[in-house]
């Protein structure tokens, strides 16, 4: 292959000809790397516009990947999802501009559409934020381009994602972060506080109710998927930048947005409320109206909100068959 090629350029130039073409294109290709070595030592992102995207990533010669976010972070643009992804995607960018196993084998550039928008179009590109890998061989591949609405943008998962298209392995380093262990200090203070004024009358510890409210929150707020969220980091919600009808459900069973899970804990919740009160009229001592009236409720609540869960599942299941009073 090579030497095929470097044996019909000597033939075809000769071999003075063709050694200085070779010195030129080495010399072309560590002004390149040189230069962005220089902006990468000044910032862990470089900003791209269409003509450094030519020059840098699409012309040749090249031994070294790019990894570009492309993005709108223009307030115009109301791209929320845009400045969350960027965030994280800063995070993972300074995590190897930072490491000690940092090399010149691998670039990140962004290209907003505010100032690359000849790029969006080269590349066919109707949707933002997206990521593509530029590899220093051949042109991107299907794989190459990150699966943003089944991954989420979580710096940790884009690091994966560049782990497995360039074999550079980022571990990612987070600035500290102090918002949670002051909220949990004054959380347990606020609770501390509580129990010492009424150290004399703590029989509120022993309520069974308490206990049972408690639980059942952390058992809804589990499987409404909020770790998932945690782990994946998805975004909010998804706004199409064609039409700006956003998307509060993920249209796959592989993802989920934040949204998402808060609509699945209230449904959870309503329709735990409707059991409750139907336990409620079954059991308790009160008058034969209330307990009708808390049976329609516990009635209402079930099926109502039992039927939308059972919309979205279809929504993200394609061919489930079943339905309940919602098609």
């Amino acid at each position: 292959g090579l030497v095929d090629e470097l044996g019909g350029l000597v033939d075809e130039l000769g071999w003075y000809k063709t050694l200085t073409f070779l010195l030129s294109l080495q010399t072309l290709l560590s002004e390149k790397v040189g230069q962005l070595m220089d902006w990468t030592g000044r910032r862990a992102v470089i900003r791209m516009n269409g003509e450094k995207f030519r020059r840098f990533v699409k012309a040749p010669p090249r031994n070294y990947s790019v990894v570009i976010m492309f993005t709108a972070l223009q307030p115009q643009r109301q791209c929320g999802v845009c400045k969350q992804a960027d965030d994280e995607y800063q995070i993972l960018a300074n995590s190897w501009r930072y490491s000690t196993a940092f090399t010149n084998k691998v670039f990140f550039a962004t290209v907003d559409f505010d100032e690359g928008s000849d790029v969006f179009q080269m590349l066919n590109m109707n949707s933002a934020p997206s990521f593509i890998h530029f590899p220093a061989k051949g042109k991107p591949k299907k794989s190459d381009s990150y699966e943003l609405q089944v991954r989420g943008f979580a710096a940790e998962q884009l690091a994966r994602w560049v782990g497995d298209r360039t074999d550079v392995q980022i571990r990612v380093i987070r600035p500290p972060n102090y918002a949670g262990p002051l909220m949990l200090g004054f959380l347990l203070a606020v609770i501390g506080g509580l129990a010492y004024l009424r150290r004399n009358n703590l029989e509120f510890l022993y309520n069974k109710n308490v206990w049972a409210f408690s639980a059942l929150c952390f058992c809804l707020i589990m499987t409404s998927g909020q770790m998932w969220n945690h782990i994946r980091g998805p975004p909010y919600a998804h706004k199409n930048p064609t039409t700006g009808q956003v998307s509060y459900i993920h249209g796959s069973s592989q993802a989920q947005f934040v949204a998402e899970t808060h609509i699945v804990l209230l449904f959870n919740s309503a329709v735990t409320m409707g059991m409750v009160l139907l336990h409620e009229a079954a059991t308790s001592d009160m008058d034969i109206g209330k307990r009708k009236i808390m049976c329609v409720a516990g009635i209402g609540l079930v099926m109502l909100f039992f039927s939308w869960l059972l919309s979205i599942f279809r929504a993200k299941y394609h061919g489930y068959p079943y339905s309940f009073l919602l098609s």
